[in-house]
């Protein structure tokens, strides 16, 4: 029997993101941060680091915008 890899990833739309810094405190693995940049509403915006997600929804449970926030999951044939 194959075993399949899991990669997960948070998709995060900078455009709905207000910069509450929600997901960046509940982030166990510490995979997230505020861009520096602002958004087209003024606001700076998360930002995923690109590795390291492991895919436990705190950032998404703790995001108060709406599909600001999904998470992702990759599944890999070894």
């Amino acid at each position: 029997m194959e075993k399949k890899k899991r990669k997960f990833a948070p998709s995060i739309r900078k455009d709905e993101c207000k910069g509450c810094e929600r997901c960046v405190y509940s982030c166990p693995q510490k995979v997230l941060s505020i861009e520096n940049t602002l958004n087209s509403h003024g606001y700076r915006y998360a930002v995923y680091a690109g590795d390291g997600c492991v895919g436990c929804g705190f950032c998404f449970y703790s995001c108060p915008e709406p599909g600001a926030i999904t998470i992702f999951e990759e599944i890999e044939d070894k």
